[in-house]
């Protein structure tokens, strides 16, 4: 089991300060495109209700055109703390897409500046930023003045190795008024390739006021502690680990509050919480969550006997019953084998 240093589990007893927002955790769930829409964020939350959440992110070009806001900007009221995060290159349209996030119940404003997929830095959003800081510093200065709520910012060491620049582009977010910066360690030329070079996020901790969050190859209670040691950051932000294991939030993070791990769920424990993803995403989302479940419903397929060939039919999946089905037949067959290797 993971051993907390004393000094890292005073510093994390205290609650997380973003600006004048308190949050009672020291653990985040990541932005993530396709993935972080309010059913699969009150999953996470049930295991995790102190958490900060993030909506998947949010393009802020023509929002102010539209009548009504898009489904991914959706938020529950009852769903503390959230955050929006929003995209784009231009100043004024990000802030102006900050004050409709604001009015839909955002507790913070995240400016996405690490996503590296092609579609999104082409358009100068994303990672690309971390080439363009003055902008980059625009942007954060406008969506300051624009909103009364804590702004801030999620970005990555660099765009190559022969451009890791992110020690003076973290100071200028800093002084353009960004209350809190998350660095996933690796370069948008990395991709999600290689390991999170964690030593640079704790080079930035060293030179900033403001909470760092660290984000990149957090998969466990284990490699958060390991890297919380190492950077010395504020908290750390989970992303891929979560994907199939909505339960990593709130694992680490009743760790962090009480040195206790908690046993893992079992097989059956998650191909439940599977069902009730699937039939979430139906409820909120109709036929399109359907289709939307099929990833969902692969990822939690895995680490048990029949995993393989339950993975290849839940890919399949055309209605909630077949995919109710289908688990619950897994359920059943787990159960049994259960029973048997206990007698």
């Amino acid at each position: 089991m993971p051993v907390l240093s004393p000094q890292l589990q005073q510093r994390l007893s205290t609650p997380l300060k973003i600006g004048s927002l308190e949050v009672k955790s020291r653990v985040l769930q990541s932005p993530l495109s396709g993935v972080t829409d309010l059913v699969f964020r009150r999953l996470v939350r049930r295991y995790a209700p102190d958490s900060m959440m993030y909506t998947e992110m949010v393009n802020a070009k023509g929002l102010c055109h539209l009548k009504t806001l898009p489904k991914i900007m959706e938020v529950d009221p009852n769903e503390k703390p959230i955050s929006i995060q929003l995209f784009d290159c231009r100043p004024d349209f990000l802030g102006q897409a900050a004050q409709m996030a604001v009015e839909e119940g955002a507790d913070t404003i995240d400016i996405n500046m690490g996503c590296p997929v092609n579609k999104i830095t082409k358009n100068g959003g994303g990672s690309s930023l971390l080439r363009e800081p003055e902008t980059a510093e625009a942007i954060v200065r406008a969506v300051v003045q624009a909103v009364p709520v804590p702004v801030t910012v999620k970005t990555r060491i660099g765009w190559t190795d022969q451009e890791i620049n992110i020690l003076e582009f973290a100071k200028r977010m800093e002084e353009a008024g960004a209350q809190m910066l998350t660095l996933h360690g690796r370069t948008r030329d990395q991709g999600y390739n290689g390991a999170a070079r964690w030593e640079w996020i704790g080079q930035v901790k060293e030179i900033l006021s403001i909470p760092v969050i660290a984000n990149g190859d957090i998969f466990s209670v284990e490699t958060a502690v390991r890297c919380l040691e190492m950077t010395g950051a504020d908290g750390v932000m989970c992303s891929r680990g979560t994907l199939g294991y909505p339960f990593l939030v709130g694992e680490i993070d009743h760790f962090l509050k009480t040195g206790q791990q908690r046993q893992s769920p079992t097989a059956v424990e998650r191909l439940e919480c599977a069902k009730d993803h699937l039939q979430a995403l139906w409820e909120y989302k109709g036929m399109r969550g359907i289709q939307q479940a099929r990833k969902h419903l692969t990822w939690y397929a895995k680490g048990f006997a029949g995993a393989g060939e339950l993975r290849n039919r839940l890919s399949r999946v055309e209605t909630l019953i077949q995919g109710v089905e289908l688990i619950e037949g897994m359920i059943a067959l787990l159960n049994t084998a259960s029973t048997t290797s206990v007698e």
